[in-house]
């Protein structure tokens, strides 16, 4: 008997362990989902950009990569070709992906 009320702590000790990891597992979850829905606007130096500002003005100073675009595709359109050499943040070419923010030098000449 006596060795029942021993035990009788530690299994309401693992039940509340068990419901407080279950609480934060909840937490957890409902902050990601919270954070993937909030609106993804980058502002840099006082100056606003959206997605739509983006396509209007492709070749500013910053740039953020937007869906199916490669480097090559960039630097044809931008007309840089060291996006590499300027964005140390991008170890691998090749690693590309949507939302993707970059340092353009844009030519000394506008491109028609």
């Amino acid at each position: 008997m006596a060795s029942n009320q021993s035990k009788r702590p530690i299994i309401i000790s693992e039940s509340i362990a068990e419901a407080a990891s279950w609480y934060c597992a909840f937490f957890l979850v409902a902050l990601i989902l919270l954070c993937s829905f909030r609106d993804t606007t980058l502002i840099y130096e006082d100056i606003m950009i959206t997605g739509t500002q983006l396509s209007e003005q492709p070749c500013d100073e910053i740039y953020v990569v937007g869906e199916g675009e490669t480097l090559h595709t960039i630097s044809d359109k931008c007309g840089d070709p060291f996006i590499v050499e300027q964005n140390p943040h991008i170890h691998d070419p090749d690693d590309v992906f949507p939302g993707l923010v970059i340092r353009i030098t844009p030519p000394s000449e506008p491109r028609n």
